[in-house]
């Protein structure tokens, strides 16, 4: 990977975890350690009530990676908290990719056939918001 594109990606999760920041009302930081090993959260919530392991992904074009879920399943995995991941292409808003079984009971949001619902950062939040209230 490029200098250029460790630090598009870097950008992205410190913009990422600024939006969260200022939805959720919960800080994040930047987790070192997932530049050095696999399996590691690009983001990481000061409130342990956060029911997701986040992997941010920005990317030129195309198309969702399967990849990316794989990736962040295997992060999400022995961890208790859902995969996400929030990723944003050239040109277009930021989405966010979620099982879902996480919000399995929420109606209203589509279902594509790769069993991933893809919803927007304020619809990802209100849903974060939902299930930590669950969990209280």
């Amino acid at each position: 990977m490029g200098a250029n594109s460790r630090n598009k990606g870097a950008t992205f999760e410190r913009d990422i975890a600024r939006e969260l920041e200022l939805e959720l009302g919960i800080a994040f930081k930047r987790n070192l350690e997932q530049s050095r090993e696999a399996e590691h959260a690009d983001l990481i919530a000061d409130d342990p009530a956060f029911p997701f392991v986040v992997e941010c992904k920005r990317h030129a074009g195309g198309g969702f990676l399967s990849a990316w879920w794989t990736q962040v399943d295997k992060a999400a995995r022995g961890s208790g908290k859902l995969p996400c991941v929030i990723y944003k292409f050239d040109r277009k808003d930021i989405q966010v990719a979620v099982d879902w079984k996480a919000i399995a009971a929420m109606t209203g949001i589509g279902l594509n056939d790769d069993g991933l619902i893809h919803m927007n950062l304020a619809s990802f939040c209100f849903v974060a918001r939902e299930i930590m209230a669950g969990r209280k």
